[in-house]
């Protein structure tokens, strides 16, 4: 079996892709000014990430609880709880409603908690075809890849080349025109729902003290998926539980903001269990899978902050890493800064060991993300954890630990400026470190250096003081 080619190797390759590079310009830029717009124009924004952020630490001071209300509220409801310790369990649960109830084809709306437990193979595997009816996903199920963002999964793709994709898998010639190509997919979609008999959708809440389970959403196809198939399941990671509806009035006002810019996203739909008598649409069946894989462990972990994320991508948009290289880059379910973070909650440390680097740490995902979640001091732990554990590679290890020498001692660091002074010296280019040797070449193969100061700040000081 070949190797799978690792991160750095993958980033390179990222680095090349003129069309990459342009469609995650023009994307994240634009994520970006609607986000600011919107929150230039709420001044009660700021309070209301302290708010989302306390809610969420509550919560998880007694998630048990919350779990068995919101489970004991959905039975009530006529719904149907299932508990799923891994990825496996959630699987096999799904899998075995497939078989249970003759399940031929089933329909999803846009959920990463799916694509945590890579549900789409394990279907077509048992047979069951997976149709994605989100946009996004229906281009990138299409293109046979992986969503290389957390709420645009096509985001690397240009709309020339979504228009070339849907000419040669849909067998007719498209234009480069959005409204053109979402026609199409409606067009193709728009029986799906009718033929379906399951439909699979993630969860963006759940409301203990209800029972309702909360999907926000831009596109139509979201109310489709739950209200047509006869049986809905939806699958939620535990942390995603808040404890009233009064809460949920709080994350809706940030999340949208924080995600696309907008007030409110298009669909906010509310589901209370399977249709009851007198209901014209609904489910015959409702059920809802929490799902842990490796979440609880985090609840007295080092990582306890991520089960704060709400999964809005802003943190993706404004880190000068993942608007280089994209997500699938990354290699993970999880893209971008938050990604390293749940990779490690979801896979353990040693997943990380490249990833945990691929952050210039320069705060703007915590910056920006609704709930506050201190991104870049998980990741200087994370490193951390990786040097003491021994995951990193030796050379690294080596590396670090002579420079965390030279900086805790002055008579080091003196000398060592004195003496990279006098090594660099062959390497100066008009003012700068344009190429270094050895492992150093790494730091110059994409960037230029400047050099060491010929008199450090301290001699300097001498001279004033």
């Amino acid at each position: 079996m070949t190797a799978s080619p690792r991160f750095g190797e993958r980033a390179a390759v990222a680095l090349k892709d003129a069309f990459l590079q342009e469609a995650l310009e023009i994307a994240t830029t634009k994520f970006i000014g609607l986000r600011k717009d919107s929150f230039a124009g709420f001044p009660e924004g700021e309070g209301l990430r302290d708010q989302a952020r306390a809610i969420k630490e509550a919560t998880l001071q007694k998630l048990d609880h919350y779990l068995e209300q919101v489970a004991d509220n959905v039975e009530r409801l006529g719904g149907h709880v299932h508990w799923a310790a891994t990825a496996e369990e959630a699987r096999e649960t799904i899998l075995g409603l497939c078989r249970d109830r003759g399940v031929k084809m089933a329909v999803k709306s846009k959920s990463m908690a799916t694509e945590e437990i890579e549900l789409n193979e394990a279907l077509e595997r048992a047979g069951v075809t997976p149709i994605e009816t989100d946009l996004g996903e229906y281009i990138i199920q299409l293109a046979h890849e992986k969503p290389s963002h957390i709420i645009a999964p096509a985001i690397h793709k240009t709309k020339g080349q979504v228009a070339d994709l849907f000419s040669r898998e849909l067998n007719e010639r498209f234009a480069a025109d959005p409204e053109v190509l979402t026609a199409a997919a409606r067009k193709e979609l728009r029986q799906k729902f009718l033929q379906a008999d399951m439909g699979i959708t993630g969860a963006n809440f759940a409301v203990a003290d209800t029972g309702t389970v909360v999907l926000v959403t831009n596109e139509g196809n979201g109310r489709m998926v739950t209200s047509l198939p006869r049986i809905h399941v939806a699958v939620m990671g535990i942390e995603k539980v808040i404890p009233s509806m009064t809460d949920l009035m709080v994350f809706l006002a940030i999340l949208a903001r924080s995600a696309t810019g907008q007030k409110l996203s298009v669909y906010t739909t509310l589901v209370r269990g399977p249709r009851r008598s007198g209901e014209v649409d609904g489910p015959e069946e409702f059920h809802l899978i929490l799902m842990d894989n490796g979440r609880s462990r985090q609840i007295a972990g080092a990582l306890r902050e991520a089960l704060y994320c709400l999964r809005c991508g802003a943190c993706l948009n404004v880190c000068p890493v993942y608007r280089q290289i994209g997500g699938h880059a990354y290699g993970e379910t999880y893209p971008g800064p938050i990604g390293i973070l749940l990779t490690a909650m979801l896979k353990g440390d040693r997943a990380v060991k490249d990833l945990a680097h691929a952050s210039s740490l320069c705060g703007a995902c915590q910056e920006v993300c609704p709930v506050g979640i201190d991104i870049p001091r998980m990741l200087i732990a994370l490193r951390h954890r990786l040097d003491r554990e021994r995951i990193a590679p030796l050379g690294e290890r080596l590396m670090f630990r002579i420079f965390g020498r030279v900086l805790a001692s002055p008579a080091l660091f003196r000398l060592g400026a004195a003496l990279g002074r006098l090594a660099q010296r062959p390497f100066v280019r008009d003012g700068r470190l344009r190429s270094l040797p050895l492992l150093f070449g790494r730091w110059t193969r994409s960037r230029d250096l400047p050099p060491l100061a010929r008199r450090t700040f301290s001699e300097r000081w001498k001279d004033l003081a």
